[in-house]
């Protein structure tokens, strides 16, 4: 599969969303970036230099020092200006002014700067008068991408709002978190579950709930967008009188709204009470992984087109890194985390049945494969894998999926394969 095809644009596509802008930001979460330089290099091989931040670079003058060393040695003589500044002016902004310069005399154009893991450095005031002066001297045929694991909300926002930056890798999901430009302004809260479960509200993480039990409510609110008063207390609060249970699930919830709404100039209430339901407020504008993941499914089982539905299980199966709240051990969790992963078992069954469709053997081979280990007690898969198996050849493997299925269907539920499995085993026995 093309690197065109995974991040669902084409190279037209691609070159017209980077029209006119000078700085590209990869979303932080997105699953292909690297796939995104693919792009860049069949779009200006000779004009993309990279740099990828290191460790122990832990100030800006480091890290810059370490980008004009790093593409010295492919452009003679790059970074005079740059090196200059670093030498005579203390202000950051001059150095952002000499680095536009040093790019400006660079023979190959247009030219492209990639800058990988950038979150390795601190993104403090030198920084941002760092960077915004690059980017106001940039000239029109110089592009610079940044790619990040994380990135605060300044000055990337600004860069959005004023038209000289683009945000790539969001072509899949519902909005665009926290670079999204709305009329009215709104918190950005993001919400990822797959995996321990991380909130960043404005593009800054929340990283203490003062306690588990904030925590535990915030997600049940993000999971449950139609809730009662006692369907709450039942869950987290069942042997205690309902006064009691009251008491603890305001003052809960009042340290929901102030782990949210650190940074923010007023508290905002995650959630709005009305006809003896709590439903989400309207004063955030939301990603949540977890929707998309089941949107995608959803829209996948009601499309005809083979390609379409590949597609969006692909974006699905993408999204679904980890087990939901991998770490978490209330009940509504756990039933929630098989209910997904019983989800992204059956997209990646149904992505194999669309590869075998196709012939595609080693592609079905992998999907099948992947969906058995959450779900390994399905046999009719177990018998799609040995049959692959067998098409290609590899029957010692056919019979070590058989022997695993016998096995683990005699310690789990103290059965034997079906007659239809111990007849194809018996086809490709010795």
């Amino acid at each position: 599969m093309s690197y065109e095809a995974v991040t669902n644009l084409s190279s037209s596509d691609f070159q017209q969303r980077l029209s006119g802008k000078k700085v590209v930001i990869l979303y932080p979460w997105m699953t292909s970036k690297n796939l995104y330089l693919c792009h860049f290099h069949a779009e200006n091989s000779a004009g993309l230099f990279y740099y990828r931040a290191q460790d122990g670079q832990i100030s800006l003058k480091q890290w810059i020092s370490g980008m004009v060393n790093e593409i010295g040695l492919v452009q003679e003589g790059f970074g005079a200006n740059l090196q200059q500044a670093l030498n005579t002016s203390p202000a950051s902004n001059h150095w952002g002014e000499a680095l536009a310069s040093d790019l400006a005399s660079i023979k190959e154009q247009p030219l492209t700067l990639f800058l990988d893991e950038l979150d390795r450095i601190p993104f403090d005031d030198d920084f941002q008068q760092f960077f915004v002066a690059l980017v106001d001297e940039l000239p029109k045929n110089v592009r610079i991408v940044i790619s990040s694991r994380l990135l605060d909300y300044q000055p990337w926002y600004d860069l959005v709002v004023r038209g000289d930056a683009v945000v790539m890798g969001t072509e899949q999901r519902a909005d665009d978190g926290m670079f999204s430009q709305y009329p009215v302004s709104k918190p950005r809260l993001e919400v990822y579950v797959f995996g321990r479960g991380y909130t960043i509200v404005n593009g800054q993480f929340v990283t203490n709930w003062d306690g588990a039990l904030p925590r535990n409510l915030f997600f049940f609110f993000m999971d449950k967008p139609l809730v009662t008063r006692s369907e709450i207390f039942q869950t987290f609060w069942p042997n205690l009188p309902t006064k009691e249970a009251t008491n603890v699930f305001h003052v809960t919830k009042r340290k929901v709204t102030e782990r949210l709404s650190l940074g923010l100039p007023d508290a905002v209430e995650l959630t709005r009470y009305s006809g003896g339901f709590y439903t989400p407020s309207e004063k955030y504008i939301r990603h949540y992984d977890a929707v998309s993941f089941q949107a995608d499914i959803e829209k996948a089982a009601m499309t005809s087109d083979d390609a379409e539905e590949e597609r969006l299980l692909l974006r699905a199966t993408r999204l679904y890194r980890a087990p939901y709240l991998q770490d978490g051990e209330m009940e509504w969790m756990k039933e929630r985390r098989e209910q997904l992963k019983q989800m992204n078992s059956g997209a990646l069954i149904s992505l194999g049945r669309i590869y075998r469709r196709r012939q595609d053997d080693k592609q079905a081979l992998g999907a099948y494969l992947r969906a058995l280990r959450d779900t390994p007690e399905r046999e009719d898969i177990q018998r799609e894998v040995i049959s692959l198996y067998v098409s290609m050849g590899q029957r010692d493997d056919a019979r070590a999926q058989y022997k695993y299925l016998t096995s683990m269907l005699r310690e789990r539920f103290n059965i034997t394969p079906s007659r239809d499995t111990q007849e194809l085993y018996n086809s490709i026995a010795p």
